[in-house]
């Protein structure tokens, strides 16, 4: 037979009152030493749990945070999810982690399940802009922060700035002697790649070279082989006969893609066409050659999302939301010239 303890049986043996056993297990309140070891040991006597679901209801708080993200599969997030938990356990926190598989459908069934059950916030990486649950949320008082896929609403957020990383990227090329760089440009109705590609044109604009049509490639839709994008756009150009000299790929994989088709022509990396990736994954530098990239910092924005959202959590929402912009920085390796 199970037998449960409960406060009240350890103040019992200790002598006390239930609120003095409650002040020396939370840690909050006045208790001398001496009354301290008396409930400290009828604990250990005992084999006291605290409750600690039950106190949050009644406070009005589980100090669980629910983290949604839209596909595990993608190597950019284990990195967030690890910054994510860790920064979370550090603060008495605990991670529900679901994924979404890039599906509205699912991530609006997991913010309803979650908030029945009583997590104390939302970290998303939305599917997409339709974001209405995410905003009604924000509504009714669910604290909330946006992580990486910024979405231009009034919602709390961590992200980088897409535009000036990927023109950091372009500029580079061009400073390096490439005047005709094909892009990768991934899909348009996130806002991350819309930003990427804006930084594009912007950095061949100011450099004085053309826009060419037939140098923007890439699916329109949201891939799950990455890599196999890269490869298919690369691929078509080379098919084509398309004359260019480098690549700024929108994902690290994408550029794996690229270099692969690239090799598959007889051409060689950075020799004949240079290729930039974009997010430093692990592996990144242990390619063949390895990838000269623009580096996200996940763990660390995985981090800053769960003290954001801690912030919120226990001073209530901003007036105003903030979008915290981190800085990517460019990794050269050798597969540019």
């Amino acid at each position: 037979m199970i037998v449960i303890v409960t406060i009240k049986d350890v103040a019992k043996k200790a002598g006390v009152s239930t609120s003095t056993v409650s002040r020396v297990i939370s840690g909050n309140g006045p208790v001398n030493d001496a009354t301290r070891q008396k409930v400290m040991e009828a604990v250990r006597a005992l084999n006291y749990r605290p409750n600690f679901l039950a106190k949050g209801l009644k406070e009005g708080r589980t100090k669980t945070i629910g983290l949604i993200i839209p596909n595990i599969r993608n190597p950019i997030f284990p990195a967030v999810v690890r910054g994510v938990e860790d920064t979370a356990r550090k603060q008495g926190y605990t991670v529900v982690l679901c994924n979404t598989d890039e599906d509205v459908l699912i991530e609006r069934e997991y913010v309803e399940k979650l908030r029945k059950r009583w997590v104390d916030g939302f970290i998303l990486a939305t599917v997409s802009e339709h974001i209405d649950h995410v905003l009604e949320l924000k509504k009714k008082g669910f604290p909330v922060v946006l992580l990486i896929r910024n979405i231009d609403k009034h919602v709390d957020a961590v992200i980088i700035d897409n535009f000036k990383a990927a023109y950091k990227a372009v500029s580079y090329l061009v400073k390096t002697g490439h005047k005709k760089i094909a892009i990768i440009k991934g899909n348009q109705q996130l806002a991350l790649y819309r930003e990427r590609f804006r930084g594009y044109k912007q950095a061949l604009k100011d450099a004085g070279l053309p826009l060419k049509e037939e140098l923007i490639t890439g699916e329109d839709a949201e891939c799950v082989q990455w890599s196999r994008d890269g490869y298919n756009a690369i691929n078509r150009l080379l098919d084509q006969s398309i004359d260019f000299d480098a690549v700024f790929a929108t994902t690290d994989l994408r550029a794996i893609g690229a270099i692969r088709a690239i090799k598959d022509h007889g051409l060689r990396v950075p020799e004949d066409i240079s290729v930039i990736g974009f997010d430093n994954l692990e592996f990144s530098s242990l390619l063949d050659p390895p990838l000269s990239t623009m580096a996200q910092p996940f763990y660390d924005m995985g981090a800053r999302a769960v003290n954001k959202l801690i912030q919120l959590i226990k001073n209530g929402q901003n007036a105003e939301p903030v979008i915290d912009v981190m800085e990517a920085e460019l990794i050269i390796r050798k597969s540019t010239r």
